[in-house]
């Protein structure tokens, strides 16, 4: 709706892109505060987050990139960079390779999981803020917080026939901040409760996924097979894992057994 922020001069601020900035700033800022919480002063974090950083921005682009790669009919790699899009779980991915590869290079050996896993879920929160501004909003309803936008409206948001026909539409990306924002809280919560190092991050990836998943029913990007789209056919593949992960720890501390007391022994008299 909104697809510039601002201008200086000739130069366009883009909303999305700004946001998604924003969103980059804020994640930073609070795997500061949690590295300083938890007095973790090692330099290398911050390799490691840079790794993080760049290898999620290659995999975001890559994620959606092949639309424009099949619809362009002269595609550039500058042409990817501006106009491929961005995918939120094709960064996730990236960013988590990213910091596998880092941590090996610089020899780190600790978990990180719980440092990202706040900064994770902010960041998204705020970049979506952009996305709502500028992508199409969601599939029609006859819920009551329906969002209606003019004819004039729609027709800046690309590839959304829906945002002209004048019918509330479905907030996808304010379904999904409240989601994000919660969950931040959650994992917050969770921080001294959760005695597994690295285990925090996981509790993001599959309460996101999850919610992901039934979210883009009412998104409105395309379908691929069993109408299903891209994102949760890649969330079908990737999510069992943790699953089994979860019923794996679960089960093993249903059936740990209970520590034995020991009991001093009596002392013996001798006669």
């Amino acid at each position: 709706m909104f697809p510039v922020l601002s201008r200086l001069g000739s130069l366009e601020i883009g909303t999305h892109d700004a946001l998604v900035a924003l969103g980059v700033c804020a994640a930073v800022g609070v795997f500061w505060l949690e590295g300083r919480r938890r007095n973790l002063q090692d330099p290398r974090l911050w390799t490691i987050a840079a790794g993080s950083l760049v290898s999620g921005a290659v995999f975001a682009k890559l994620g959606a990139g092949w639309r424009y790669l099949v619809d362009d009919p002269e595609p550039s790699l500058v042409g990817l960079w501006l106009h491929g899009g961005k995918s939120v779980l094709g960064g996730l991915a990236g960013a988590y390779l990213g910091v596998i590869i880092t941590k090996r290079l610089v020899g780190y050996p600790h978990k990180t999981g719980d440092l990202f896993a706040p900064a994770v879920a902010l960041g998204i929160a705020v970049g979506r803020v952009g996305c709502f501004l500028t992508e199409p909003i969601g599939t029609p309803t006859s819920l009551p917080w329906g969002i209606t936008v003019s004819p004039e409206v729609g027709a800046r948001i690309p590839d959304c026939p829906q945002c002209m026909s004048g019918v509330p539409l479905h907030p996808s990306f304010l379904y999904e901040i409240a989601v994000l924002l919660a969950l931040y809280g959650l994992l917050r919560w969770l921080r001294p409760r959760v005695d597994v190092p690295g285990e925090l991050f996981k509790v993001f990836l599959i309460v996101y996924g999850t919610f992901r998943f039934v979210v883009e029913f009412v998104r409105g990007n395309d379908t691929f097979v069993l109408g299903l789209s891209g994102s949760q056919i890649f969330l079908l593949a990737t999510m069992p894992v943790l699953f089994a992960y979860f019923a794996r720890q679960f089960a093993h501390r249903a059936y740990r057994p209970a520590p034995v007391p020991i009991r001093p022994m009596a002392a013996r008299t001798i006669s």
